[in-house]
């Protein structure tokens, strides 16, 4: 295959992967309005997607799991440092977050380098080359960073949901207590 052919798709998908990474860097920065259906759609799609590689790992590379799984534990301690550094809002407007910053700019930063990083690796193999599903699952980095992403994630939709509830007065401490006589 001529170099030109490879390098056609690779620009026609470059701005869908601009915008992407775009949306997902502005996801990370500044007030943002806290969704009902956002948090499930996370907590759904992360482990299944998860389980899926999982298993397509298992019967290409079994010793690999270690690094998704590793990743996944240190995205879910992420995941609770950054809602604890998440500033949330109950006003008459909605409900609405402030996630911290620099851990969203350095989540996608690492998570641009990677897609940057495998697409050179895609372009500058043999053009004759197919890549397959496992090939995902060759890389531990590669899983690494999915299992960082998947962790923090659901742990990050996981801490929306608990304040949500918590605000809506369904927390034990409220629904369970009577409030202190004076």
């Amino acid at each position: 295959m001529h170099p030109a052919g490879t390098l056609v798709p690779f620009l026609v998908a470059l701005p869908l992967i601009g915008w992407r990474l775009y949306s997902r860097v502005r996801r990370h920065i500044g007030r943002q309005t806290l969704s009902k259906v956002r948090p499930w759609v996370t907590v759904t799609l992360f482990p299944v997607l998860a389980i899926l590689i999982s298993l397509g790992t298992a019967h290409a590379y079994p010793e690999r799991l270690w690094w998704l799984a590793g990743a996944a534990c240190a995205g879910v301690l992420l995941g609770v440092f950054g809602i604890s550094k998440t500033r949330f809002e109950n006003s008459p407007q909605g409900m609405f977050y402030t996630p911290n910053a620099h851990l969203g700019i350095a989540l996608s930063l690492l998570f641009t380098a990677r897609i940057v990083y495998r697409l050179f690796q895609m372009m500058s193999s043999d053009p004759g080359a197919q890549f397959a599903s496992p090939d995902f699952a060759r890389s531990p980095l590669t899983l690494a960073v999915f299992g960082m992403l998947a962790g923090y994630y659901v742990a990050y939709a996981v801490g929306q949901f608990r304040w949500r509830h918590e605000q809506l007065g369904h927390s034990p401490e409220t629904s369970s207590v009577p409030p202190p006589v004076a």
